[in-house]
């Protein structure tokens, strides 16, 4: 079974909370500390563009808007 976008989104918001509240934490086999931060931001911002992503295709719409200028 797959993992979901959703499911990814949620496991990288979980372990940026940890890393901000000072833990360490756990992903992906790896352990992760304050120092690695910006890389589990990194990551999490690209799971956030999927599921907005996806959010849109299922309600249609094309994930952008066009201006029109007159």
């Amino acid at each position: 079974m797959a993992i979901s976008a959703q499911e990814m989104l949620d496991q990288y918001l979980e372990a940026e909370a940890a890393i901000l509240l000072g833990k360490t934490t756990v992903f992906n086999g790896r352990t992760h500390t304050m120092a690695e931060l910006p890389q589990i931001q990194a990551g999490r911002r690209e799971w956030e563009r999927r599921v907005n992503a996806q959010r849109a295709a299922a309600q249609g719409s094309p994930g952008y808007s066009l201006a029109e200028f007159r």
